[in-house]
């Protein structure tokens, strides 16, 4: 399982689990409006990372029981 993290003022808060990295890099592809010149980012408003400025992933299996979404996907805006 791959974590996605939304980051916000420098902290990051576990937002979706997905079953593969090429997921969820695909998702925060789509998610991603643009690339600000300072490296943050603007994120589609319904999707998961909307209202963050970045993201990360990770195989942190302690977060594998978190209450978060799994694979989501833009038809579930």
């Amino acid at each position: 399982m791959i974590n996605l993290y939304g980051i916000k003022n420098g902290k990051r808060k576990l937002v979706a689990a997905f079953d593969s990295e090429q997921q969820l890099l695909a998702y925060a592809r789509w998610a991603t409006l643009r690339e600000e010149p300072d490296g943050t980012r603007k994120f589609e408003q319904g999707s998961v990372l909307g209202g963050y400025s970045g993201f990360e992933h990770d195989r942190d299996p302690a977060a594998r029981d978190a209450d978060v979404p799994h694979n989501p996907s833009p038809s579930m805006l």
